[in-house]
């Protein structure tokens, strides 16, 4: 082969030494530790649109889920205040616990198995701090301080009348935003009609409410105006999982190795495959996008949130040298290195079918859950009582949960023996989610008795639907022979 031009020796070697320190440390940390801000090129592209599409379709079901109604009931609420919950307009009560934790289970694996499958794609598509981040405020920022270059001038630059102009104007923005975000989530909380109702009655009626507003509008402005990328790569446990649930065979934001090394830089009419060079142009478009200030090229890296800027910026290289697109692209490391295709393994069978049961498993208990939950305990420390008529009766302490919205008045009868229930000072009419406690006496024959101890069986009804039944002993004279 005929000795290399000096042009291309000098395009070569203008490939810098390879910086392993990415290893060691996140890209938004200098060497002395301190913040390295990072100023994103404003993206365009396939990807981006797409992003942005389904990015504001999120925001819209965001805002409008608080005032969507389901049988009465909000869509979504988590409170804790009133330990109440309620998903799809189904209520439910610390009683619940089971359900609780198997759908937390359920939702565990899910997102086990979809990081094993695909990464992180919901950080850089679904994930609330990266729409809001990205769709949102970043937007402001490129509107009122421009591109990236702009805005790193403007911040390196003196303190004059359009600088502080235009930061007043970015904050100002950024905090009523946030205290929109804020007063959003609290109706998530406590349910939009009590955060209306904050805000229209006295602040000292409602000082807690008002505090909790302070702080949830204070950390989303804080966190979107200044920490930024840090939630995700300092913060959020979710991108620390990903040495544990990727492999190789993992769909990822990958750089195409094969295909882009050896680096150089571009001259039209050159024979790159003839000289040595791979397709990476060493352009660094990919690197001036990303909103975490890494080098896709290095492979996988922790702080990737996978948004698909470094693909948009790198397609859009190719495509104006003539190159194919695709160097940068949703792709496994298995792919990028072995041409083979993304397969379901054993692994993601693995994940499949405990999700499979588990889903299972929380169908069945939503599908046989009740409106009501009771439980019916003989008093403790007493024995049975003789009445005059001679039958027996046993004391008993009840507590019932109303679970749905609505008022249920409750009666009890014996589904197993004759006899009957008294209640003692209260009727069981709750309201909804009320939890009521009475005492009742259970009266029964001698007839009825099967041995010392009698197992029992009380229907819980509203109207005549029955809603649960319950087991409970009874107590009889140890000499009681069966009828």
């Amino acid at each position: 082969m005929a000795p290399q031009p000096e042009h291309i020796k000098r395009d070569l070697a203008a490939k810098p030494i390879r910086d392993e320190s990415y290893r060691d440390v996140i890209s938004t940390v200098d060497k002395h530790g301190k913040r390295v801000w990072v100023y994103p090129k404003k993206p365009s592209g396939k990807f981006t649109n797409w992003r942005q599409w389904f990015g504001y379709a999120l925001l819209t079901l965001l805002f409008i889920g608080p005032f969507i109604r389901i049988g009465g009931e909000p869509l979504l609420m988590i409170n804790l205040v009133e330990r109440r919950f309620v998903f799809f307009g189904q209520v439910f009560w610390p009683q619940d616990f089971l359900i609780f934790v198997i759908g937390v289970l359920t939702f565990i694996i899910f997102v086990a198995l979809f990081t094993v499958a695909f990464g992180r794609l919901f950080c850089g598509w679904a994930c609330p701090q990266t729409v809001f981040m990205e769709m949102v405020f970043r937007r402001i920022e490129y509107a009122i301080e421009g591109d990236w270059k702009q805005q790193k001038a403007l911040n390196n630059g003196p303190m004059t009348n359009a600088k502080m102009g235009k930061k007043a104007l970015k904050h100002v923005l950024f905090f009523t935003i946030s205290f929109l975000i804020g007063n959003l989530f609290l109706m998530y909380i406590l349910g939009s009609d009590e955060v209306f109702r904050i805000v229209r009655e006295p602040m000292s009626q409602h000082w807690g409410g008002l505090l909790a507003m302070g702080v949830f509008s204070g950390a989303f402005y804080g966190n979107f105006a200044f920490f930024r990328e840090q939630a995700c790569t300092t913060v959020c446990p979710y991108g620390r999982l990903q040495g544990v649930l990727l492999d190789r065979k993992s769909i990822v934001i990958a750089y195409d190795h094969v295909r882009g090394e050896a680096r150089g830089l571009f001259r039209k009419g050159e024979d790159r495959a003839e000289v040595g060079k791979g397709d990476c142009i060493q352009c660094s478009a990919c690197v001036h996008v990303c909103p975490t200030g890494i080098d896709i090229r290095n492979g996988t890296q922790l702080e990737c949130v996978n948004c698909t800027a470094c693909i948009d910026a790198c397609d859009h290289m190719m495509t104006s040298v003539g190159l194919p697109t695709g160097l940068i692209r949703y792709a496994s490391e298995e792919e990028v290195a072995e041409k083979k295709p993304f397969r379901f393994n054993a692994r993601l069978k693995a994940y499949t079918v405990v999700l499979v049961v588990l889903i299972g498993a929380l169908t069945t208990l939503i599908a046989m859950r009740t409106d009501t939950e009771t439980t019916i305990l003989r008093t403790p420390g007493m024995l049975y009582q003789t009445r005059e008529d001679g039958r027996i009766s046993n004391l008993y302490a009840i507590k019932t949960v109303n679970k749905t919205p609505n008022d249920l008045p409750l009666r009890l009868e014996l589904m197993n023996v004759k006899g009957d229930i008294e209640l003692i000072g209260r009727t069981l009419d709750l309201k909804g989610g009320e939890l009521g406690r009475a005492e009742t006496f259970i009266i029964l024959s001698k007839d009825q008795l099967t041995g010392m101890k009698t197992k029992v069986v009380v229907g819980i009804f509203s109207g005549d639907e029955l809603l649960e039944e319950v087991s409970t002993s009874f107590v009889g004279p140890i000499n009681t022979i069966s009828q």
